[in-house]
């Protein structure tokens, strides 16, 4: 689904990505794990062009999205992408932020909108909160509430940084649970995160970042169990005490 060859990304002097190869496929759970400042952020964020890399190619499906003639906003529509705040729109019920995007951007009539809405808010248990505002909700339920509003898209793949980082620790497993059923369902799901335990139980491929290169990758068993390299080890030795 996503092939990655040689991306490249510097600000200034700072060289972020020094030559990422790597290739996603459908259905795959990709975790992105690492030091902060090692680069998985800025690689996610290349992804769907919300940086845009100085070097290398993306392709999608096919399709070079680092062509400068490639459609990012038509590519965008499908995937799906989670930060670590929640950007839900204050003004708006928690149903319009769902269906804005599926009502601007993909021509859905309201009733069908809203219809979908309340079926994804079933999913994640907030369907009572559809007429509340955001302030009215806790990070955990905003940062659900995202989620949905990612999946309200249909996207063919998710991208989450870090969207437990901003929640308080009683709050990260309702997010967690939400991001473990989805891969259950078979989501092509590419995550940034510190949490070692759900790396270790949904990923199908980890991948260790520093200082802009993949240290290592592979599966969970390998990487958390056997990992090859004295940098993975080092890493893991302190986050997982």
């Amino acid at each position: 689904m996503i092939t990655v060859k040689n991306l490249q990304k510097s600000f200034n002097n700072l060289h972020v990505l020094r030559g990422i190869d790597q290739h996603i496929g459908k259905g795959d759970k990709v975790v992105l794990i690492g030091p902060s400042g090692s680069g998985k952020t800025t690689f996610l964020r290349c992804l769907n062009l919300l940086e845009v890399p100085t070097g290398g190619s993306i392709c999608f499906h096919g399709q070079e999205i680092t062509d400068a003639k490639c459609d990012i906003n038509k590519v965008r529509m499908q995937m799906g992408m989670v930060f670590q705040q929640f950007n839900l729109f204050p003004h708006l019920t928690i149903m319009d932020n769902i269906t804005l995007g599926p009502r601007k951007l993909l021509g859905v009539s309201k009733a069908d909108a809203e219809e979908q809405a309340m079926k994804l808010l079933a999913r994640v248990g907030l369907q009572e909160k559809a007429r509340n505002y955001p302030r009215q909700l806790s990070g955990g339920q905003q940062q659900r509430i995202a989620i949905v509003r990612a999946l309200a898209m249909n996207p063919e793949v998710m991208l989450f940084d870090e969207p437990t980082s901003a929640l308080d620790p009683e709050m990260v497993g309702e997010v967690l649970d939400v991001m473990k059923q989805l891969a259950e369902d078979g989501m092509t799901m590419v995550v940034v995160t510190h949490e070692m335990g759900f790396a270790r139980e949904v990923a199908d491929h980890v991948i260790f970042m520093d200082e802009g290169v993949i240290v290592e990758q592979g599966p969970p068993e390998q990487i958390f169990g056997n990992p090859q390299q004295q940098r993975t080890r080092d890493f893991l030795r302190k986050v997982l005490k």
